[in-house]
């Protein structure tokens, strides 16, 4: 084909056919065609040459121009020339000026074809990806349906009709078998740029996707009248979802499940039997919670609001049954409700409550000089420590059946005598450690905490405001967890241990301040 050779209407039904079939912009396949003729006529003309070409829009017609800018002198012959020289080309021409050599019609070789095609091909394609991901980037979470083009390692491409996309292979249920040509469903799980183009990544084994799965089954989800609250799953064995209903005369359960099982058994089905317990959500985390265990009946639930976290007592007979087979049941209603859940037996349960009864009685009898009678009712009555038992009102104190003002009296003296004794011990020891006196100053702090903290290496302002809240008050390795701080109260510590830090700032602000005017004064003298 040569540039004039060719049927001038082909390139404009070439360009149409294109634009039509990767549906992108017209404009951006004739642009690539353009953008070829040039590096095809600039490997023909010399590398050296500035060289454009136009299609024109209507005729097909192509034309070659070489590029000079006007100079007044010459430093490179390929893309510069002088005022005079180009007055052939444009009178009154001046420095500066842009102008267009028009070049004669070329014929491409099979290599400088070759080229062109190329060029086409990766500027179709770069315009194809751009637009797939303009398309599908707002459609996260959305379902979307397609054909399954191959299988590759596991990963299954799906062709969606106007892009192809990928679901890997974790994100695929397990052991569902998935071949060429079958009709999949999946959600949207994100698109992003990559090297290579954007990637337009599907999933079946997320939690939303049942949960799109039954909006598409029950109107009442599609309409707003039930809302799904969380789901959580196993993928391709069991899943837990928690509904609700804003209209009290419909049953979210009961709708969700459908005639005989009909809706929940069309997702069971998409979802290769896995088992869906339904659950009716609750406000209240206990009740939530118990609904989740099901089928496993609760006895007791002992709630930690501060730590999220839930202990719940089931029968000796419901033990396996609220743990679920290796924890799935356990492990799905703590992500359904976002809640630590620890299940033990009442034996396990009794066991504990009277260790900490024996901790506590301890306590009250070593520091107090009670009997054991005294201190088994303090504890009793909810006393947990000694400033519980040192600063609780005199008057509330003595209305508990059992002590009247004088023993109260008694009882609050000998604790604050005790936990003054601690707190010389433990100032004794900080100073120890080596615990600056800074940190003394940091309300919420106690004396006990202050060595505590110095015995795991935070001994100044800095080190404690380095850390984190839940470095302070994890259940597992917090290094205060042992002083019932909440993650609000952990966070105003550190903040207050930062405060120095922001004075550091406004201390070198200020500064600069009060410098700038002297050094305007002193250039106004000079």
């Amino acid at each position: 084909m040569t540039a004039v050779s060719a049927n001038r209407l082909e390139l404009l039904q070439i360009s149409d056919a294109v634009a039509r079939e990767k549906n992108i912009d017209k404009e951006i396949v004739l642009g690539a065609m353009e953008e070829a003729i040039q590096k095809a006529a600039r490997s023909r003309y010399g590398m050296e040459n500035e060289i454009k070409a136009h299609i024109d829009r209507k005729t097909g017609d192509i034309k070659l121009y070489r590029v000079l800018e006007v100079v007044e002198t010459v430093e490179n012959h390929s893309t510069e020339i002088t005022v005079e020289d180009a007055a052939q080309y444009k009178e009154n021409a001046e420095v500066g000026d842009i102008l267009a050599d028009e070049l004669p019609a070329i014929d491409f070789g099979r290599v400088a074809a070759q080229t062109a095609k190329q060029v086409i091909v990766q500027k179709v394609r770069e315009a194809e990806r751009a637009r797939q991901f303009e398309e599908y980037k707002d459609k996260i979470g959305e379902m979307i349906n397609g054909i399954v083009k191959r299988v590759e390692y596991g990963n299954v491409i799906v062709d969606l009709g106007s892009a192809e996309a990928i679901i890997r292979r974790d994100q695929l249920i397990p052991r569902e078998h998935i071949r060429n040509g079958e009709r999949v469903r999946a959600i949207i799980q994100d698109v992003r740029e990559e090297q290579r183009g954007p990637q337009i990544f599907l999933s079946r084994s997320h939690p939303d996707f049942m949960a799109k799965l039954f909006a598409g089954e029950v109107p009442e989800i599609y309409d707003g009248i039930i809302g799904i609250v969380a789901v959580s799953r196993d993928p391709g064995s069991r899943a837990k979802i928690a509904v609700t209903s804003n209209d009290p005369s419909i049953d979210p359960v009961g709708a969700c499940v459908g005639m005989r099982g009909s809706r929940v058994q069309a997702v069971v089905e998409e979802l290769q039997g896995e088992k869906i317990d339904i659950i009716q959500w609750s406000p209240d985390p206990a009740t939530f919670i118990i609904r989740a265990l099901a089928p496993a009946n609760v006895t007791k639930v002992v709630i930690d609001e501060e730590a999220s976290r839930m202990d719940v007592v089931v029968g000796e007979d419901q033990l396996s049954l609220a743990i679920g087979r290796r924890g799935q049941n356990v492990r799905l209603a703590s992500q359904l409700s976002e809640w630590q859940i620890d299940i033990m037996t009442e034996a396990d349960e009794s066991e504990r409550r009277q260790a900490e009864y024996k901790e506590r009685s301890e306590l009250f009898m070593n520091s107090l000089d009670v009997d054991e009678t005294l201190a088994l009712l303090l504890v009793g009555e909810g006393f947990r420590n000694l400033e519980e038992v040192a600063y609780v009102a005199t008057e509330e104190f003595a209305s508990i059946e059992g002590f009247d003002l004088a023993l109260v009296e008694e009882l609050q003296s000998r604790a604050r005598e005790a936990l003054n004794a601690i707190s010389l011990e433990a100032e004794t020891k900080r100073k120890e450690i080596g615990v600056e006196d800074e940190l003394t100053t940091i309300e919420g702090l106690t004396l006990p905490m202050l060595v505590t903290l110095g015995e795991a290496g935070v001994k100044t302002l800095d080190d404690l405001g380095d850390l984190a809240g839940d470095e302070l008050t994890s259940k597992e390795d917090g290094l205060l967890r042992d002083y019932d701080l909440s993650i609000d109260q952990a966070n105003e510590i550190i903040m207050a241990a930062r405060a120095h830090w922001f004075e550091d700032e406004d201390a070198e602000a200020d500064t600069e301040a009060e410098a700038a005017p002297e050094d305007a004064a002193t250039q106004q003298v000079e």
